[in-house]
């Protein structure tokens, strides 16, 4: 393809349109176009792409990101495009895979060409890229039935900001279900719970709580990792951040994938707005929750709020609403799940299976003495305890 109607049918994008102000193709157009100016501007556009180029690396995947990553008239009927859709994102994926076809070369020949300038025959050079794994609007169709699209198709994990926006994590902690022996009932619960969610069935918000260390917020983020590949995604939002939920549910509105909100260590003053909101926002607003969404919450207080002695004294009529108010956000999660500190037979068995994962070649005896003896040091039993434990026997043995 002539590099003049590959810059006039990239001009022409269409269902791919969004693609156009991403860094990588507008370098590509602005290098296209600058071949009808001066020499100078060419030059100028040229070096501009290739220091573009080099800064994304992998030049597919960076424009295969580009196009997984956007919404468009595609994504929007992705149930039953029409074929009119599905014919102009052919023509836009015959666009871009000519632009991955281009190299320097064929820059530096058409600029020979047009401008006669021998200072322009030094100009810095690079290779073609690979295409994109699809050429038709049907595969791309197929692509994003199977992969999703959008925004949250970037990671599996996300972080939202206080002016309600999410960034996605970039390495998100990569625990699984096996990383955290015991609380076997608990997990699967939780689990259950996930599973008819991810499904489409009615599936209940969760309250996790109990004493700290156990495991509560692990759990969450295992249980999220299991079933990324299932497109499920986990968005960590603060109690502070609460009032943005409204701005989350519009975002995930319309979004191909399942997602966990997770509010770590929720904790409320009796006088806190969010507890109000959060209240709202779970069962009693106007306008509702995407059906697409799932608040799981820890705590290490049952309620949720923090009581006083005054809360509970006064008259009968009082004590009763402050006990109500305390207690009506909490029963709005419809699966409350307790993780409690455990007891001797069940933190040495945590212990042990922790031992195996890593190889550890104590004999049981000594590891149970010496877990025992590292508990009473860290004030209590507990899963975390635990793992400081082992962490410190590998460094003793990696020391040795």
């Amino acid at each position: 393809m002539e590099l003049s109607a590959l810059s006039l049918r990239l001009r022409a994008l269409s269902v791919l349109r969004g693609l156009l102000p991403h860094p990588l193709v507008r370098a590509y157009s602005d290098a296209l176009t600058a071949l009808d100016g001066t020499a100078a501007d060419f030059a100028d556009r040229y070096g501009a792409l290739c220091a573009t180029r080099f800064s994304c690396g992998d030049i597919a995947q960076a424009v295969l990101d580009a196009v997984h990553f956007d919404t468009n008239t595609l994504t929007d009927t992705i149930n039953a495009p029409e074929a009119a859709v599905l014919n102009a994102a052919t023509h836009d994926l015959d666009v871009l895979n000519a632009l991955l076809a281009l190299d320097g070369e064929a820059f530096r020949s058409a600029a020979a060409d047009k401008f006669y300038e021998p200072a322009l025959e030094d100009l810095p050079d690079f290779e073609a890229a690979d295409s994109l794994p699809f050429s038709t609007g049907a595969a791309l169709a197929d692509y994003y039935r199977e992969e999703g699209y959008g925004f949250f198709a970037q990671s599996s994990a996300f972080a939202m900001q206080d002016d309600g926006s999410a960034t996605p994590i970039v390495h998100p902690d990569a625990i699984r279900l096996h990383d955290l022996p015991g609380y076997e009932m608990q997990k699967q619960k939780i689990l259950k719970n996930t599973l008819a969610f991810l499904d489409g069935r009615d599936a209940n918000n969760i309250l996790l709580y109990g004493d700290k260390g156990t495991g509560k917020s692990s759990t969450v983020k295992a249980v999220a990792n299991e079933y990324a590949d299932r497109g499920l995604k986990i968005i960590e939002m603060s109690p502070r951040q609460i009032t943005n939920f409204p701005k989350l549910f519009e975002q995930t509105l319309r979004s191909p994938f399942r997602f966990i909100v997770f509010l770590d260590d929720l904790t409320f003053s009796s006088e806190d707005d969010n507890f109000a909101a959060l209240k709202a926002f779970i069962e009693g607003g106007l306008a509702g929750k995407p059906s697409n969404l799932v608040i799981y919450a820890t705590s290490n207080r049952r309620h949720l709020i923090r009581e006083s002695m005054a809360d509970r004294q006064g008259d009968e009529v009082r004590v009763r609403d402050t006990l109500e108010t305390v207690t009506s956000l909490s029963d709005r999660f419809g699966l409350e799940i307790t993780f409690s500190v455990p007891d001797k037979d069940e933190y040495l068995y945590i212990v042990e299976q922790l031992a195996k994962e890593n190889d550890m070649n104590l004999d049981i005896d000594e590891l149970h003495l010496l877990a025992e003896r590292f508990a009473l040091r860290r004030n209590g039993r507990s899963p975390r305890t635990a793992r400081q434990f082992i962490s410190q026997q590998l460094a003793e043995q990696y020391g040795k």
